[in-house]
């Protein structure tokens, strides 16, 4: 078979967040030379992979003209100051279409952008265009009516992951070092995980909720996908710390993610971030999980790996059990909220997922609603035993390897049946329900060649050392240049 021709690659095209961000400072890159780099490389890639599903050129063009024009004033300069990136497609942007991947939704365009997507366009980026997501955000692969399937640069008949799955295509594939995204059930860990890339739910309130969306909010997260540790942090820098309107807010500036060793990992021994860290390792958490075996095959490594960079290792995990319950009845009441208007307006325009997740919260009842509050409870104090005697949780970012892009989501776990489309992706949920930060590193391939992550969860606000954790695993597994072949 006639292999496609390589896609064209640029000396920008692998360059990271913080590389390109500081050539632009200097004058040795212009905005717009980035940008038409950026738009070259989605010409020449998205064709296969299909993630990058609105664009607008001369808007962008223009964006970044004027962004040259503030460099050549010497006027102070954010710290993303010119840097082209695409944004997720459920996040509101204002003027820009925000579809959600829902056909009823297809005309959308918000007048106001998202805290997080304000916050980086105050640093300096230039938005370039939004990545596809799954429909109304349902589920942890990326398709819809509207746009199509996203697939994985890794191999494009695989899926990128989801929700944030047209992000992390977008990134994998060279597109951009890095970007924003969101995660209420691994809807940032397993894209990362398929893709060979980091990504972080932070701890609740690094980046808040603020007005007018819900504040109160808890279960769904803002967050980002990198090529590489510190580009996450960097992004955190900027986008974290307090916000009027927001009363969830964790009360630190986002210069606390300004951590020396994550500026520059030059500065320390690789690997040297393990030596003396407390982690509870499971790859299945203690058989809570069905894992696929290629990818248990990996992620049964990480302990040998920990410790052989100088972490005490054990497997006295705490049980999330209660995870489940826990987030099943606040993802269906948060489904309730967000999306019974559009299933009443036209429940032939949204796909089955929702409508029964939506179903699902409506006819809860207020045994069934306390009872998870109850669970909630249990599951804290798991939570609080555990890190009252480790610094870290490690287990399997995702039970399953990329599956294949036709399929809705995987039916069945190394023989063990799931019930829906939530079930696959139970390691990354029962971390949600904790309200702990979670991130997931790449750490190994599977004998195909597919990336494999691991999931390093700390206690919560502890994000900050959880950063610096993930890059020193991202040091040991030596996986983290592997680059697709487009």
């Amino acid at each position: 078979m006639t292999q496609p021709a390589p896609a064209r690659e640029s000396e920008l095209t692998w360059l990271s967040t913080r590389e390109l961000a500081a050539r632009i400072r200097a004058r040795e890159v212009s905005a717009r030379e980035a940008l038409v780099d950026q738009l070259a490389r989605i010409d020449a890639v998205d064709a296969r992979i299909h993630a990058v599903v609105t664009r607008d050129d001369e808007r962008a063009l223009a964006a970044a003209d004027r962004a040259d024009a503030v460099a050549a004033s010497g006027a102070p300069l954010g710290r993303l100051h010119g840097v082209p990136m695409t944004h997720k497609e459920s996040t509101d942007t204002a003027g820009w279409r925000t579809t959600k991947g829902s056909p009823l939704l297809a005309d959308r365009v918000p007048e106001r952008d998202a805290l997080v997507i304000a916050r980086l366009h105050a640093a300096g980026v230039v938005m370039s265009g939004k990545t596809n997501v799954p429909e109304l955000t349902a589920g942890s692969h990326t398709f819809n009516t509207l746009f199509g399937t996203t697939t994985n640069p890794y191999d494009p008949t695989r899926s990128a992951g989801g929700s944030s799955g047209g992000a992390a295509a977008a990134i994998a594939a060279g597109v951009q070092a890095s970007g924003d995204g969101s995660d209420m059930g691994g809807s940032l860990r397993t894209p990362a995980s398929f893709t060979n890339l980091v990504g972080l739910r932070p701890t609740n309130g690094r980046i808040p909720h603020a007005l007018p969306s819900d504040p109160w909010q808890w279960l769904a997260q803002s967050g980002f996908m990198a090529r590489t540790v510190s580009d996450v942090a960097l992004l955190m820098a900027v986008a974290s710390g307090p916000a009027d309107g927001a009363p969830a807010s964790v009360q630190e500036p986002g210069t606390v993610f300004d951590h020396p060793d994550l500026v520059d990992p030059s500065r320390h021994a690789p690997g040297s971030g393990l030596e003396g860290l407390r982690v509870a390792v499971s790859t299945d958490l203690a058989g809570l999980l069905p894992v696929e075996p290629a990818v248990r095959a990996v992620v049964d490594r990480v302990g040998d790996a920990l410790a052989a960079a100088g972490a005490h290792v054990d497997d006295r995990i705490p049980s999330l059990v209660d995870g489940d319950e826990v987030f099943r009845v606040q993802r269906a009441l948060d489904f309730v909220a967000d999306y019974r208007d559009l299933v009443r307006q036209d429940p032939t325009q949204v796909k089955e997922a929702v409508r029964w997740n939506v179903d699902l919260g409506m006819r809860l009842t207020a045994d069934e609603i306390a009872d998870a509050r109850e669970a909630r409870v249990r599951l804290a104090a798991e939570v609080e035993g555990c890190f009252a005697h480790h610094d870290l949780l490690v287990t399997t970012t995702s039970q399953v390897a990329p599956f294949d892009a036709s399929l809705e989501f995987p039916t069945a776990i190394d023989g063990t049946p799931m019930r829906d489309y939530l079930e696959w992706m139970r390691a990354s949920t029962v971390v949600s329900a904790t309200g702990c930060p979670a991130i997931s590193v790449p750490f190994g391939v599977t004998p195909d060649g597919l990336p494999v992550g691991v999931q390093l969860v700390a206690a919560p606000g502890r994000d900050v050392a959880l950063l610096l954790a993930a890059q020193a695993l991202e040091e040991v597994a030596g996986v983290v240049g592997m680059r697709p072949r487009l």
